[in-house]
Protein backbone atom coordinates (compact mmCIF):
# COMPACT_ATOMS: atom_id res chain seq x y z
CA UNK A 1 0.00 0.00 0.00
CA UNK A 2 1.22 3.40 -0.78
CA UNK A 3 2.18 5.48 2.04
CA UNK A 4 0.33 8.45 0.78
CA UNK A 5 -3.05 5.95 1.52
CA UNK A 6 -2.19 4.39 4.54
CA UNK A 7 -1.51 7.48 6.10
CA UNK A 8 -5.28 8.63 5.66
CA UNK A 9 -6.18 5.11 6.90
CA UNK A 10 -4.68 5.16 9.65
CA UNK A 11 -6.01 8.52 10.76
CA UNK A 12 -9.56 6.62 10.27
CA UNK A 13 -8.72 4.51 12.49
CA UNK A 14 -7.92 6.12 15.32
CA UNK A 15 -10.84 8.07 15.12
CA UNK A 16 -12.97 5.53 15.09
CA UNK A 17 -11.59 3.41 17.73
CA UNK A 18 -12.11 3.55 21.07
CA UNK A 19 -9.58 5.66 23.22
CA UNK A 20 -7.65 4.17 25.78
CA UNK A 21 -8.59 6.32 28.39
CA UNK A 22 -11.95 6.26 28.26
CA UNK A 23 -12.12 2.77 28.29
CA UNK A 24 -10.70 2.28 31.88
CA UNK A 25 -13.65 1.75 34.67
CA UNK A 26 -13.70 4.60 37.10
CA UNK A 27 -15.48 4.96 40.39
CA UNK A 28 -18.31 6.85 40.36
CA UNK A 29 -18.38 10.06 41.99
CA UNK A 30 -21.13 9.97 45.20
CA UNK A 31 -23.90 12.11 43.81
CA UNK A 32 -24.04 15.15 45.13
CA UNK A 33 -28.15 15.73 45.48
CA UNK A 34 -30.98 13.18 47.87
CA UNK A 35 -34.40 12.93 46.80
CA UNK A 36 -37.24 14.04 49.02
CA UNK A 37 -40.37 11.92 48.57
CA UNK A 38 -42.78 14.99 49.75
CA UNK A 39 -46.30 12.84 48.71
CA UNK A 40 -45.07 10.19 51.09
CA UNK A 41 -43.63 12.00 54.32
CA UNK A 42 -46.30 14.25 53.74
CA UNK A 43 -49.10 11.80 53.35
CA UNK A 44 -47.47 10.11 56.69
CA UNK A 45 -47.73 13.07 58.47
CA UNK A 46 -51.26 13.61 57.96
CA UNK A 47 -52.06 10.32 58.77
CA UNK A 48 -50.39 10.56 62.08
CA UNK A 49 -53.28 13.05 63.36
CA UNK A 50 -56.10 11.46 61.57
CA UNK A 51 -58.68 10.37 62.96
CA UNK A 52 -57.92 7.06 61.41
CA UNK A 53 -54.82 7.15 63.40
CA UNK A 54 -56.48 5.08 66.50
CA UNK A 55 -56.92 1.73 65.68
CA UNK A 56 -52.97 2.32 64.49
CA UNK A 57 -52.19 2.81 68.64
CA UNK A 58 -54.09 -0.44 69.21
CA UNK A 59 -52.45 -2.39 66.54
CA UNK A 60 -49.10 -1.11 67.76
CA UNK A 61 -49.79 -2.43 71.45
CA UNK A 62 -51.02 -5.86 69.78
CA UNK A 63 -47.62 -6.49 68.56
CA UNK A 64 -45.76 -5.11 71.10
CA UNK A 65 -44.15 -8.45 72.45
CA UNK A 66 -43.41 -9.95 69.07
CA UNK A 67 -39.90 -10.50 67.62
CA UNK A 68 -38.15 -10.88 64.63
CA UNK A 69 -37.17 -14.19 63.63
CA UNK A 70 -33.29 -13.26 63.77
CA UNK A 71 -33.94 -12.26 67.52
CA UNK A 72 -34.05 -15.67 68.85
CA UNK A 73 -30.33 -16.23 68.58
CA UNK A 74 -29.17 -17.93 71.89
CA UNK A 75 -28.23 -15.50 74.10
CA UNK A 76 -29.82 -12.50 72.36
CA UNK A 77 -32.25 -10.43 74.48
CA UNK A 78 -34.54 -8.22 72.06
CA UNK A 79 -37.92 -6.36 71.99
CA UNK A 80 -40.06 -4.29 70.34
CA UNK A 81 -39.64 -0.33 69.82
CA UNK A 82 -42.65 2.21 69.15
CA UNK A 83 -42.66 6.09 68.77
CA UNK A 84 -44.21 8.07 71.67
CA UNK A 85 -47.28 8.95 69.46
CA UNK A 86 -48.56 5.34 68.38
CA UNK A 87 -49.10 4.22 71.62
CA UNK A 88 -52.44 3.79 73.21
CA UNK A 89 -53.35 7.02 74.87
CA UNK A 90 -53.86 7.52 78.71
CA UNK A 91 -56.63 8.46 79.92
CA UNK A 92 -57.39 12.00 79.86
CA UNK A 93 -54.76 12.85 76.92
CA UNK A 94 -56.52 14.45 74.05
CA UNK A 95 -54.64 13.89 70.19
CA UNK A 96 -53.26 16.66 68.73
CA UNK A 97 -55.78 18.89 66.30
CA UNK A 98 -53.11 19.29 63.91
CA UNK A 99 -49.66 17.57 62.66
CA UNK A 100 -48.48 21.11 63.47
CA UNK A 101 -49.63 21.04 66.82
CA UNK A 102 -48.09 17.67 67.36
CA UNK A 103 -45.02 19.06 66.23
CA UNK A 104 -44.48 21.91 68.10
CA UNK A 105 -44.89 19.70 71.55
CA UNK A 106 -42.26 17.60 69.73
CA UNK A 107 -40.03 20.73 69.42
CA UNK A 108 -40.98 21.88 73.63
CA UNK A 109 -40.19 18.44 74.70
CA UNK A 110 -36.83 18.21 72.71
CA UNK A 111 -35.66 22.11 73.61
CA UNK A 112 -35.99 20.77 77.25
CA UNK A 113 -34.25 17.50 76.76
CA UNK A 114 -31.31 19.06 74.78
CA UNK A 115 -30.85 21.33 77.71
CA UNK A 116 -30.55 18.40 80.22
CA UNK A 117 -28.01 16.39 78.56
CA UNK A 118 -26.01 20.00 77.73
CA UNK A 119 -26.13 20.85 81.73
CA UNK A 120 -25.37 17.31 82.23
CA UNK A 121 -22.31 17.03 80.40
CA UNK A 122 -21.36 20.63 81.29
CA UNK A 123 -21.89 19.75 85.15
CA UNK A 124 -19.61 16.65 84.74
CA UNK A 125 -16.89 18.44 82.89
CA UNK A 126 -16.72 21.37 85.32
CA UNK A 127 -16.44 18.63 87.78
CA UNK A 128 -19.65 19.44 89.28
CA UNK A 129 -20.40 17.09 92.62
CA UNK A 130 -24.03 15.24 91.89
CA UNK A 131 -24.44 15.72 95.87
CA UNK A 132 -25.14 19.88 95.03
CA UNK A 133 -28.32 19.16 92.85
CA UNK A 134 -31.02 18.32 95.52
CA UNK A 135 -34.36 19.86 93.69
CA UNK A 136 -35.89 21.58 96.84
CA UNK A 137 -39.44 20.52 95.85
CA UNK A 138 -38.46 17.02 96.73
CA UNK A 139 -41.34 16.43 99.74
CA UNK A 140 -44.11 14.01 99.58
CA UNK A 141 -41.65 10.89 99.38
CA UNK A 142 -38.57 12.20 101.77
CA UNK A 143 -41.33 13.38 104.74
CA UNK A 144 -41.79 9.70 104.84
CA UNK A 145 -38.38 8.81 104.90
CA UNK A 146 -34.97 9.22 105.71
CA UNK A 147 -32.99 12.64 104.17
CA UNK A 148 -31.46 11.57 100.28
CA UNK A 149 -27.95 13.16 100.73
CA UNK A 150 -27.84 13.20 96.40
CA UNK A 151 -29.38 12.07 93.57
CA UNK A 152 -28.06 10.33 90.63
CA UNK A 153 -28.53 12.84 87.60
CA UNK A 154 -30.49 11.74 84.18
CA UNK A 155 -30.02 13.13 81.05
CA UNK A 156 -33.98 13.21 80.12
CA UNK A 157 -36.01 16.79 79.87
CA UNK A 158 -39.57 17.01 80.61
CA UNK A 159 -41.53 14.54 78.96
CA UNK A 160 -38.70 13.72 76.48
CA UNK A 161 -39.21 9.90 75.80
CA UNK A 162 -39.81 9.53 72.13
CA UNK A 163 -39.26 5.93 71.87
CA UNK A 164 -41.12 3.40 74.31
CA UNK A 165 -40.97 -0.50 74.90
CA UNK A 166 -43.19 -2.86 76.31
CA UNK A 167 -40.96 -4.47 79.31
CA UNK A 168 -42.15 -7.40 81.69
CA UNK A 169 -41.14 -6.21 84.90
CA UNK A 170 -41.88 -8.35 88.15
CA UNK A 171 -42.91 -12.03 88.86
CA UNK A 172 -45.72 -12.78 87.68
CA UNK A 173 -44.49 -10.39 84.96
CA UNK A 174 -46.46 -6.90 84.44
CA UNK A 175 -46.16 -5.27 80.79
CA UNK A 176 -45.60 -1.40 81.17
CA UNK A 177 -44.53 0.62 78.73
CA UNK A 178 -41.07 1.89 79.21
CA UNK A 179 -38.97 5.00 77.92
CA UNK A 180 -35.51 3.81 75.77
CA UNK A 181 -33.08 6.40 77.03
CA UNK A 182 -29.11 6.35 76.20
CA UNK A 183 -28.66 8.97 78.72
CA UNK A 184 -29.91 7.71 81.58
CA UNK A 185 -28.28 5.42 84.12
CA UNK A 186 -30.88 4.56 85.98
CA UNK A 187 -33.72 2.17 85.58
CA UNK A 188 -37.01 2.90 87.41
CA UNK A 189 -40.68 2.30 87.47
CA UNK A 190 -43.26 3.92 89.19
CA UNK A 191 -44.56 2.17 91.94
CA UNK A 192 -47.62 1.91 94.76
CA UNK A 193 -48.07 3.26 97.11
CA UNK A 194 -48.07 6.23 95.22
CA UNK A 195 -47.37 9.73 97.42
CA UNK A 196 -47.13 11.37 93.85
CA UNK A 197 -47.22 9.63 90.40
CA UNK A 198 -48.32 11.30 87.06
CA UNK A 199 -50.35 9.99 84.59
CA UNK A 200 -49.37 6.47 82.61
CA UNK A 201 -51.01 4.33 80.46
CA UNK A 202 -50.58 1.45 82.21
CA UNK A 203 -51.62 0.47 85.71
CA UNK A 204 -48.51 1.84 88.50
CA UNK A 205 -46.58 -1.52 89.09
CA UNK A 206 -47.56 -2.73 92.91
CA UNK A 207 -44.35 -4.52 93.95
CA UNK A 208 -46.13 -6.74 96.82
CA UNK A 209 -48.08 -8.46 93.98
CA UNK A 210 -44.41 -9.97 92.71
CA UNK A 211 -42.64 -12.55 93.92
CA UNK A 212 -39.78 -11.23 92.63
CA UNK A 213 -39.03 -7.59 94.33
CA UNK A 214 -36.21 -7.49 96.69
CA UNK A 215 -35.31 -4.19 98.61
CA UNK A 216 -31.42 -3.61 98.13
CA UNK A 217 -29.73 -2.63 101.20
CA UNK A 218 -27.35 0.18 102.04
CA UNK A 219 -24.36 -1.93 102.41
CA UNK A 220 -24.90 -3.65 98.72
CA UNK A 221 -22.63 -2.50 96.44
CA UNK A 222 -25.42 -1.38 93.87
CA UNK A 223 -26.35 1.16 96.35
CA UNK A 224 -22.55 2.46 96.53
CA UNK A 225 -23.25 2.75 93.24
CA UNK A 226 -25.54 5.95 93.12
CA UNK A 227 -23.04 8.29 94.60
CA UNK A 228 -25.01 8.98 97.42
CA UNK A 229 -25.40 7.51 100.95
CA UNK A 230 -28.85 6.76 100.14
CA UNK A 231 -30.31 5.20 102.88
CA UNK A 232 -33.39 4.59 105.10
CA UNK A 233 -32.22 4.83 108.68
CA UNK A 234 -34.70 3.62 110.42
CA UNK A 235 -34.58 0.06 108.14
CA UNK A 236 -31.34 -0.11 106.28
CA UNK A 237 -33.21 0.37 103.11
CA UNK A 238 -31.52 1.69 99.88
CA UNK A 239 -33.14 5.23 98.47
CA UNK A 240 -32.58 6.54 94.82
CA UNK A 241 -33.17 9.39 93.27
CA UNK A 242 -33.15 11.00 89.81
CA UNK A 243 -33.30 14.47 89.07
CA UNK A 244 -33.86 16.45 85.46
CA UNK A 245 -32.47 19.68 84.87
CA UNK A 246 -35.74 21.37 84.52
CA UNK A 247 -36.89 20.24 88.63
CA UNK A 248 -38.41 17.26 87.87
CA UNK A 249 -37.75 14.05 89.79
CA UNK A 250 -38.82 10.78 90.60
CA UNK A 251 -37.89 9.39 94.22
CA UNK A 252 -38.21 6.00 95.85
CA UNK A 253 -36.70 2.75 96.89
CA UNK A 254 -33.86 1.05 95.55
CA UNK A 255 -34.48 -2.73 94.52
CA UNK A 256 -33.45 -5.33 92.10
CA UNK A 257 -36.56 -7.20 90.35
CA UNK A 258 -36.94 -9.53 87.33
CA UNK A 259 -37.51 -7.84 83.58
CA UNK A 260 -38.58 -10.10 80.80
CA UNK A 261 -37.87 -8.32 77.08
CA UNK A 262 -40.22 -9.90 74.27
CA UNK A 263 -39.83 -13.38 75.08
CA UNK A 264 -36.48 -13.84 75.59
CA UNK A 265 -35.95 -15.56 79.14
CA UNK A 266 -36.45 -13.37 82.39
CA UNK A 267 -33.58 -11.51 83.77
CA UNK A 268 -33.29 -11.52 87.03
CA UNK A 269 -31.98 -9.79 89.75
CA UNK A 270 -31.70 -5.98 88.05
CA UNK A 271 -31.41 -2.97 89.96
CA UNK A 272 -34.42 -0.60 89.39
CA UNK A 273 -35.89 2.34 91.16
CA UNK A 274 -39.46 1.97 92.72
CA UNK A 275 -40.56 5.23 92.23
CA UNK A 276 -43.32 6.77 94.77
CA UNK A 277 -42.59 10.26 94.45
CA UNK A 278 -42.44 10.82 90.75
CA UNK A 279 -42.93 14.82 89.60
CA UNK A 280 -43.59 15.79 85.91
CA UNK A 281 -41.90 12.86 83.99
CA UNK A 282 -42.82 10.46 81.07
CA UNK A 283 -46.87 11.45 80.60
CA UNK A 284 -47.84 7.60 79.44
CA UNK A 285 -44.86 5.90 80.25
CA UNK A 286 -44.20 3.80 83.24
CA UNK A 287 -40.78 4.13 84.19
CA UNK A 288 -37.40 4.35 82.05
CA UNK A 289 -35.09 1.67 80.74
CA UNK A 290 -31.45 3.10 80.81
CA UNK A 291 -29.00 2.20 78.32
CA UNK A 292 -26.42 4.27 79.32
CA UNK A 293 -22.56 3.68 80.06
CA UNK A 294 -22.82 3.90 83.87
CA UNK A 295 -23.00 0.30 86.12
CA UNK A 296 -26.35 0.81 86.81
CA UNK A 297 -27.77 0.54 83.19
CA UNK A 298 -29.33 -2.07 81.90
CA UNK A 299 -26.70 -3.02 79.86
CA UNK A 300 -24.05 -2.71 82.40
CA UNK A 301 -26.14 -5.01 84.83
CA UNK A 302 -26.12 -7.68 82.28
CA UNK A 303 -22.48 -7.29 81.22
CA UNK A 304 -23.82 -6.52 77.73
CA UNK A 305 -20.73 -5.59 75.23
CA UNK A 306 -23.05 -4.55 72.45
CA UNK A 307 -26.43 -3.61 71.85
CA UNK A 308 -28.35 -1.86 68.58
CA UNK A 309 -31.44 -0.15 68.45
CA UNK A 310 -33.04 1.07 64.94
CA UNK A 311 -35.73 3.71 65.29
CA UNK A 312 -38.51 3.71 62.81
CA UNK A 313 -40.15 7.25 61.45
CA UNK A 314 -41.88 9.00 64.41
CA UNK A 315 -44.44 9.40 62.35
CA UNK A 316 -45.15 5.45 61.24
CA UNK A 317 -47.14 3.10 63.66
CA UNK A 318 -44.08 0.30 62.84
CA UNK A 319 -42.10 -0.91 64.74
CA UNK A 320 -38.76 -1.73 65.42
CA UNK A 321 -35.86 -3.24 67.53
CA UNK A 322 -33.55 -3.08 70.79
CA UNK A 323 -31.42 -5.92 70.56
CA UNK A 324 -28.48 -7.04 73.02
CA UNK A 325 -25.79 -9.62 72.34
CA UNK A 326 -23.55 -9.40 69.14
CA UNK A 327 -24.12 -7.07 66.42
CA UNK A 328 -23.44 -7.79 62.66
CA UNK A 329 -20.68 -5.88 61.06
CA UNK A 330 -21.80 -2.52 60.60
CA UNK A 331 -21.70 -0.66 57.44
CA UNK A 332 -20.20 2.75 58.74
CA UNK A 333 -18.53 2.70 62.33
CA UNK A 334 -16.79 5.75 64.75
CA UNK A 335 -14.62 6.11 67.18
CA UNK A 336 -16.42 5.51 70.75
CA UNK A 337 -15.18 8.45 72.90
CA UNK A 338 -15.18 8.25 76.84
CA UNK A 339 -15.37 11.30 78.47
CA UNK A 340 -13.19 11.37 81.56
CA UNK A 341 -15.92 13.07 83.93
CA UNK A 342 -19.31 10.50 83.28
CA UNK A 343 -19.50 7.47 82.08
CA UNK A 344 -23.43 8.18 81.23
CA UNK A 345 -23.14 9.37 77.32
CA UNK A 346 -22.00 7.53 74.00
CA UNK A 347 -19.60 10.47 72.82
CA UNK A 348 -18.30 9.97 69.19
CA UNK A 349 -15.51 11.02 67.04
CA UNK A 350 -17.12 13.10 64.81
CA UNK A 351 -14.55 14.71 62.12
CA UNK A 352 -16.70 16.89 59.94
CA UNK A 353 -19.84 17.39 57.61
CA UNK A 354 -20.14 17.60 53.87
CA UNK A 355 -23.06 19.05 52.38
CA UNK A 356 -23.53 18.76 48.11
CA UNK A 357 -20.82 16.01 48.43
CA UNK A 358 -18.20 18.77 49.76
CA UNK A 359 -16.67 19.28 53.04
CA UNK A 360 -17.51 21.98 55.35
CA UNK A 361 -15.02 24.30 56.23
CA UNK A 362 -15.45 23.45 60.32
CA UNK A 363 -12.46 23.50 62.19
CA UNK A 364 -12.21 20.58 64.65
CA UNK A 365 -12.52 21.76 67.97
CA UNK A 366 -16.20 22.21 66.98
CA UNK A 367 -16.26 18.75 67.77
CA UNK A 368 -13.37 17.82 70.01
CA UNK A 369 -13.80 17.48 73.42
CA UNK A 370 -10.94 18.18 75.56
CA UNK A 371 -9.64 16.92 78.65
CA UNK A 372 -11.51 17.85 81.57
CA UNK A 373 -14.81 16.45 79.13
CA UNK A 374 -16.13 19.53 77.74
CA UNK A 375 -17.05 19.45 74.52
CA UNK A 376 -17.55 16.76 72.20
CA UNK A 377 -20.30 14.82 70.20
CA UNK A 378 -22.68 12.64 72.00
CA UNK A 379 -25.15 10.31 70.43
CA UNK A 380 -28.61 10.44 72.06
CA UNK A 381 -32.04 8.41 71.62
CA UNK A 382 -33.90 10.78 73.32
CA UNK A 383 -32.94 14.50 71.61
CA UNK A 384 -34.74 14.11 68.60
CA UNK A 385 -32.78 17.05 66.37
CA UNK A 386 -29.62 17.34 65.99
CA UNK A 387 -27.61 20.36 67.82
CA UNK A 388 -24.40 21.95 66.51
CA UNK A 389 -21.55 24.15 67.55
CA UNK A 390 -23.33 27.75 66.02
CA UNK A 391 -20.27 28.28 64.08
CA UNK A 392 -20.86 24.61 62.48
CA UNK A 393 -24.66 24.95 62.15
CA UNK A 394 -24.55 27.75 60.30
CA UNK A 395 -21.58 26.51 58.12
CA UNK A 396 -24.30 23.30 57.57
CA UNK A 397 -27.28 25.76 56.61
CA UNK A 398 -25.31 28.41 54.52
CA UNK A 399 -24.37 25.28 52.00
CA UNK A 400 -27.39 23.98 52.14
CA UNK A 401 -29.50 26.95 51.32
CA UNK A 402 -27.12 27.94 48.12
CA UNK A 403 -27.94 24.35 47.35
CA UNK A 404 -32.03 24.84 47.30
CA UNK A 405 -32.11 28.24 45.89
CA UNK A 406 -34.40 26.75 43.46
CA UNK A 407 -37.08 26.08 46.00
CA UNK A 408 -39.14 28.87 47.62
CA UNK A 409 -38.83 29.58 51.11
CA UNK A 410 -40.71 30.65 53.82
CA UNK A 411 -41.05 31.71 57.79
CA UNK A 412 -38.97 29.67 60.26
CA UNK A 413 -40.82 27.05 62.69
CA UNK A 414 -39.90 27.14 66.69
CA UNK A 415 -36.59 26.38 66.41
CA UNK A 416 -35.88 25.56 62.21
CA UNK A 417 -34.85 28.78 60.94
CA UNK A 418 -34.62 27.60 57.07
CA UNK A 419 -37.71 26.17 56.34
CA UNK A 420 -39.66 25.76 52.39
CA UNK A 421 -42.79 25.64 50.86
CA UNK A 422 -42.90 22.53 49.45
CA UNK A 423 -46.80 22.31 48.96
CA UNK A 424 -47.47 21.89 45.24
CA UNK A 425 -44.34 19.66 44.88
CA UNK A 426 -44.29 15.69 44.99
CA UNK A 427 -40.76 15.26 45.03
CA UNK A 428 -37.63 17.08 45.12
CA UNK A 429 -34.22 17.06 44.84
CA UNK A 430 -31.61 18.31 47.95
CA UNK A 431 -28.09 18.55 48.78
CA UNK A 432 -27.05 15.31 50.17
CA UNK A 433 -25.79 15.55 54.03
CA UNK A 434 -23.10 13.12 55.65
CA UNK A 435 -21.87 13.15 58.94
CA UNK A 436 -17.65 12.26 58.43
CA UNK A 437 -16.15 9.94 61.38
CA UNK A 438 -12.66 10.01 62.89
CA UNK A 439 -11.04 7.10 60.75
CA UNK A 440 -12.77 7.66 57.63
CA UNK A 441 -16.79 6.09 58.13
CA UNK A 442 -19.37 8.69 56.49
CA UNK A 443 -22.69 8.43 57.41
CA UNK A 444 -25.29 9.89 54.04
CA UNK A 445 -28.70 10.35 55.76
CA UNK A 446 -31.55 10.11 53.51
CA UNK A 447 -33.07 13.80 52.70
CA UNK A 448 -36.12 12.70 55.01
CA UNK A 449 -33.54 12.51 57.94
CA UNK A 450 -32.57 16.09 57.94
CA UNK A 451 -35.91 17.88 55.34
CA UNK A 452 -39.33 17.01 57.48
CA UNK A 453 -42.76 18.40 57.49
CA UNK A 454 -43.63 20.48 59.99
CA UNK A 455 -47.65 20.74 59.52
CA UNK A 456 -50.20 19.20 57.10
CA UNK A 457 -49.59 22.03 54.31
CA UNK A 458 -46.40 21.58 52.94
CA UNK A 459 -43.85 23.17 54.87
CA UNK A 460 -40.23 21.50 55.95
CA UNK A 461 -37.20 22.72 57.49
CA UNK A 462 -34.23 21.80 58.12
CA UNK A 463 -34.11 19.65 60.83
CA UNK A 464 -30.98 20.33 62.88
CA UNK A 465 -30.44 23.84 65.57
CA UNK A 466 -27.20 26.03 66.84
CA UNK A 467 -26.44 25.04 70.22
CA UNK A 468 -24.29 27.19 72.59
CA UNK A 469 -23.61 24.40 74.70
CA UNK A 470 -20.07 23.34 74.48
CA UNK A 471 -21.60 19.76 73.12
CA UNK A 472 -22.90 18.58 70.34
CA UNK A 473 -25.67 16.36 69.76
CA UNK A 474 -26.85 13.57 67.26
CA UNK A 475 -30.30 13.45 67.44
CA UNK A 476 -32.81 10.60 66.72
CA UNK A 477 -34.59 12.70 63.62
CA UNK A 478 -30.69 12.07 61.82
CA UNK A 479 -31.04 8.27 63.07
CA UNK A 480 -34.17 7.04 61.86
CA UNK A 481 -33.98 4.17 59.96
CA UNK A 482 -30.56 3.31 60.80
CA UNK A 483 -29.35 0.24 63.56
CA UNK A 484 -27.34 2.39 65.56
CA UNK A 485 -24.82 0.00 67.81
CA UNK A 486 -22.70 0.09 70.44
CA UNK A 487 -19.77 -1.92 71.41
CA UNK A 488 -18.12 -0.45 74.93
CA UNK A 489 -15.76 -3.60 74.04
CA UNK A 490 -14.46 -2.51 70.59
CA UNK A 491 -15.28 0.80 71.55
CA UNK A 492 -16.49 1.79 68.29
CA UNK A 493 -20.37 2.86 67.23
CA UNK A 494 -21.78 1.53 64.00
CA UNK A 495 -24.32 2.68 61.61
CA UNK A 496 -26.22 0.25 59.36
CA UNK A 497 -29.28 1.86 57.17
CA UNK A 498 -32.04 -0.07 56.68
CA UNK A 499 -31.49 -2.51 59.06
CA UNK A 500 -34.66 -1.64 61.44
Amino acid sequence: MQPHILLPLLLLLAAVSPRPVLSRRHASPPLATETLDVAASLSRARAAVSAEAAPLHQSAAAVSTEVIGEEHEEGRLALRLHSRDFLPEEQGRQRHASYRSLVLARLRRDSARAAAVSARAAMAADGVSRFDLVPANVTAFEASAAEIQGPVVSGVGLGSGEYFSRVGVGSPARQLYMVLDTGSDVVWVQCQPCAACYQQSDPVFDPSLSTSYASVACDNPRCHDLDAAACRNSTGACLYEVAYGDGSYTVGDFATETLTLGDSAPVSSVAIGCGHDNEGLFVGAAGLLALGGGPLSFPSQISATTFSYCLVDRDSPSSSTLQFGDAADAEVTAPLIRSPRTSTFYYVGLSGISVGGQILSIPPSAFAMDGTGAGGVIVDSGTAVTRLQSSAYAALRDAFVRGTQSLPRTSGVSLFDTCYDLSDRTSVEVPAVSLRFAGGGELRLPAKNYLIPVDGAGTYCLAFAPTNAAVSIIGNVQQQGTRVSFDTAKSTVGFTSNKC
